[in-house]
C-alpha cells in the first residue's frame, strides 16, 4: 500500500512539472537591447536572452522601452503578464536622485530656479555662490512675497507622482529626469501650500490664488509631455 502511494505521489509531481499552466512562463522579457516584450509581442518567442519581469511597468521602469510601433496606450501600460492591472508603485528615484546640476556649476536646479525667479538680486551663502539664501519671490499659489530661501519650496506644478500615474511610467529615465528639472514645471511657493497640495491633480487641489494661471500651466505641461488625465 505504501509503495502504491509513493508511486502516485511521484506521478503527481511529474505531472505538475510537465503540465504547468500556460501562464506560468508568460513573464515580460527585457532583451539585451532593453526592449520589453509582452507575450503578445511578435518577437516574444524568439527572445531567448532576457531579464524577466512580472509586469510591463516593472520592465519599463527599469529603463526598458516598448517595441517599435507599439502604442503606449493604457491597456498596454497597465497589463501584467497574467492580464491583471498592476501599476508600479511610484518612487522619487524614478525621476532622478534629487535636483540635477546638469552644467556642473555647483548650482542645482533648485538654486537656478531661485535665481531666475527672484524679483531682486539674490544673496548666496558664500563666495562660491552655490546656495541661495535670500531673494524676493512672489508665490504663484498665494501672491505672497517670500524673502528667506530656506522657507521657499520649489514645487512641481504637475507633481511627479501624478505624472507617474498618468503616463510617465512608460518614459525612459532621461525623459523622467528632464521632466523633474524642467523650469516650466517649477515654481517657488510656500512650503505649507506645497505640503497641502502633495501629489494632487487639478480635480483635487487648486491654489488659493491665480487658479486660472495654475490650470493653464498644468495643462501646458500635460500637453508638452503627452500625459493623460
Amino acid at each position: 500500500m505504501i509503495s502504491i502511494l509513493k508511486t502516485l505521489l511521484h506521478l503527481s509531481l511529474l505531472f505538475s512539472l510537465l503540465y504547468q499552466p500556460a501562464w506560468a512562463d508568460l513573464v515580460v522579457k527585457k532583451s539585451r537591447s532593453s526592449i520589453c516584450h509582452t507575450p503578445e509581442s511578435a518577437s516574444y518567442s524568439r527572445t531567448k536572452n532576457f531579464k524577466p519581469y512580472d509586469t510591463i511597468n516593472d520592465c519599463l521602469a527599469s529603463g526598458g522601452r516598448l517595441p517599435k510601433g507599439q502604442k503606449n496606450d493604457s491597456s498596454t501600460i497597465n497589463q501584467t503578464a497574467q492580464g491583471k492591472s498592476n501599476l508600479v508603485t511610484y518612487k522619487r528615484s524614478y525621476f532622478g536622485h534629487g535636483w540635477d546640476d546638469e552644467d556642473r556649476d555647483c548650482q542645482n536646479t533648485r538654486q537656478e530656479v531661485l535665481i531666475s525667479t527672484s524679483a531682486a538680486s539674490v544673496r548666496f551663502a558664500d563666495n562660491q555662490e552655490c546656495r541661495v539664501t535670500f531673494g524676493r519671490w512672489i508665490s504663484m499659489y498665494s501672491g505672497k512675497i517670500l524673502f528667506d530661501a530656506s522657507k521657499v519650496d520649489i514645487d512641481h506644478v504637475v507633481p511627479l507622482k501624478w505624472a507617474w500615474e498618468h503616463g510617465a511610467q512608460v518614459w525612459n529615465k532621461t525623459k523622467r529626469e528632464q521632466f523633474a528639472n524642467d523650469p516650466i514645471n517649477l515654481v517657488p511657493v510656500e512650503a505649507s501650500l506645497n505640503r497641502s497640495k502633495g501629489a494632487k491633480g487639478l480635480d483635487e487641489w487648486l491654489p488659493p490664488a491665480n487658479q486660472a494661471q495654475y490650470k493653464a500651466r498644468f495643462q501646458r505641461i500635460v500637453l508638452k509631455y503627452g500625459l493623460h488625465y
